[in-house]
């Protein structure tokens, strides 16, 4: 992952990435499909969240523009998603 998003991780107060990051981020980084489920408070927005923000930050190292669009299933849902990649970035 890029410094930086190593750093706002850090500063979050993560240590270490939990079963279903570990599992999930290096898939998602190498451009594969996802489907996880577990249980709340698992890492479940971080392991998607994650590579969605590192694929934007190469994509404008590398000027392709990446962009992304994530649908999730309530207000209350995109708000906490919302948050947590401002916090990340």
């Amino acid at each position: 992952l890029d410094s930086r998003l190593l750093r706002a991780i850090s500063k979050l107060g993560y240590k270490e990435a939990t079963l279903v990051q570990e599992n999930t981020i290096p898939l998602a980084l190498s451009g594969k499909d996802i489907l996880a489920q577990a249980r709340t408070g698992s890492g479940k927005t971080s392991a998607y969240c994650l590579p969605v923000i590192q694929k934007i930050i190469l994509s404008k190292e590398d000027r392709n523009n990446v962009r992304a669009i994530i649908l999730v299933p309530s207000r209350e849902l995109a708000d906490q998603v919302y948050k947590h990649i401002k916090e990340l970035t």
